[in-house]
């Protein structure tokens, strides 16, 4: 028996130093120490020994099985720090490989426009509001003079939310005018960018939704000349100088006079392209003396205050900043396009 436990120790300890892997050490722990292992079944023949054999071949078979123990502890120590090296080499990281830099995006062309709008009416005096886009027929009709029956307020034009047209998405950012009278004191200058929304087919001019920005000023002695000037300066400013602008006569309820300023096309030149239609023009902006009826209904006496306002369409005001030939391509979200500015 104990030429039996000399060569379980010697092969089992070879074994164990030998193992690759903790299935396999698994696998020679049973295979030595189970209910059914080699050691085991040695130490079932205690039995026929004799009393004075007995404690000895006890001793040394306990001496073997601690071994053992010992050597499976040690090998699967040892697998496990192997394993852990083999994760460490195969998860790490190299330092000193260039790192990707993120792809970062920028402005869109019609913000970058409008923050040069702001910047230059800010460099002038004037506050930048903001408002609602869902408004009253109160304030985007009635209180600009714009009575029932006028065209503007027809179905077919605007988006109402309810059957009595009271509730809207409003058609123009031009109700901030009234909201300012009714919170401001005087005098006032404000500039109102926004969302506005009309029933318009999309061509390469026209959207239903697009952005306006609105601007008024109410003061003592104020003219057209006033006004004229501050939108020259402002076509210069945006699109440099000698930038060619006309006026043109024009009627709006709550302008009295009005007109249109146009900006001759950055396409053609003026010689006429499907941009502008053949005219050789742009459209820009709708812009006016207040008129005294709005001031009134704002408690503003007229004969002591007077004031203008414009109303310029920001998409067109971008395509004509940045030479973009296509209303759409500023909605389509094209990176290609994009990725020019």
């Amino acid at each position: 028996m104990k030429e039996q436990l000399a060569k379980i120790k010697s092969e089992a300890m070879t074994a164990f130093g030998a193992v690759a892997s903790p299935a396999a050490l698994d696998e020679l722990r049973v295979r030595y120490l189970g209910k059914k292992g080699e050691l085991t079944a040695v130490l079932k023949q205690m039995g026929r020994l004799s009393p004075e054999e007995r404690p000895a071949m006890g001793a040394l078979a306990n001496e073997v099985r601690a071994a053992l123990e010992e050597a499976i502890e040690s090998a699967a120590k040892k697998l496990e720090e192997e394993a852990l090296e083999a994760r460490l080499k195969a998860e790490s990281l190299d330092v000193t490989v260039p790192g990707k830099a993120p792809k970062l995006g920028h402005k869109h062309p019609m913000y970058r426009a409008l923050d040069e709008i702001k910047d230059i009416f800010v460099g002038m005096g004037f506050t930048v509001l903001d408002g609602p886009e869902i408004e009253l027929a109160q304030l985007n009709f009635d209180r600009l003079n714009a009575e029932e029956g006028h065209p503007s307020r027809d179905w077919s034009d605007s988006f109402y939310f309810d059957r009595d047209a009271r509730v809207m998405l409003r058609s123009q950012t031009s109700p901030m005018q009234v909201r300012a009278m009714d919170s401001m004191p005087l005098p006032i200058r404000i500039i109102a960018p926004g969302r506005v929304y009309r029933k318009d087919e999309i061509d390469a001019t026209h959207s239903p939704m697009f952005h306006q920005v609105e601007g008024m000023v109410i003061d003592k002695n104020v003219t057209m000349a006033d006004l004229k000037g501050t939108l020259n300066l402002l076509a210069e400013e945006l699109f440099g100088k000698g930038t060619v602008t006309r006026f043109r006569p024009h009627h709006f309820p709550f302008t009295e006079p009005s007109c249109e300023m146009d900006v001759q096309c950055h396409k053609c030149g003026g010689a006429g392209c499907p941009t502008c239609k053949g005219e050789g023009w742009i459209e820009l902006l709708g812009a006016g003396m207040i008129h005294p009826n709005v001031l009134r209904m704002a408690n503003i006496d007229p004969e002591e205050w007077s004031g203008w306002a414009f109303g310029m369409g920001l998409e067109r005001t971008a395509m004509r900043r940045f030479k973009i030939a296509d209303l759409r391509l500023i909605f389509e979200n094209d990176v290609r396009f994009l990725e020019q500015f």
